[in-house]
């Protein structure tokens, strides 16, 4: 096992975590597998040799997938928010999301096929519901509640008014 680091996320999948983790590594930048372990015996979800945990990264951040089985499910309270420059950015990693068995969703979040849930979220979309104008904000923000996935021309549309 590689050293840790000092702060990771876990993430518990029933059985899938090293194919969730290498879709991630295959999807997004700066993101990778670093190892795959497994089970030294059995235990309550598995038995010994079947990959128990996934060591990886997720646009820098690292992360354990558990291969704990279906006591739990992921739910919308953990989210991972990846920030976009641009449509074509954004329309790549939510397609990716979704057309891998996932989920679309509402105001830019989508869920992947192991129930993660991921804010696809521009730039330009933060810079326009902060607007210092607070009409043009109220209006890039009224818009973003209509939609799935995030269309800046639009936003960008709706705080010019």
């Amino acid at each position: 096992m590689s050293t840790p680091a000092k702060n990771t996320i876990c993430l518990w999948y029933d059985s899938d975590a090293e194919a969730a983790a290498r879709f991630y590594a295959e999807t997004f930048p700066d993101s990778s597998v670093r190892g795959v372990y497994r089970a030294p015996g059995d235990h309550p979800s598995g038995q010994q040799g079947q990959v128990l945990t996934v060591e990886f990264t997720v646009l820098g951040i690292p992360c354990l997938g558990l291969n704990g089985g279906p006591a739990f499910k992921q739910t919308e309270a953990f989210s991972f928010q990846v920030s976009t420059a641009d449509q074509e950015e954004t329309d790549r990693y939510w397609n990716a999301i979704v057309n891998n068995g996932g989920q679309a969703s509402a105001c830019g979040w989508c869920k992947d096929r192991w129930g993660v849930s991921w804010q696809i979220t521009p730039a330009a979309l933060m810079q326009a519901i902060t607007d210092p104008d607070p009409a043009a904000a109220q209006r890039a923000f009224a818009a973003m509640m209509t939609m799935g996935k995030i269309d800046i021309a639009r936003i960008e549309a709706a705080r010019r008014g």
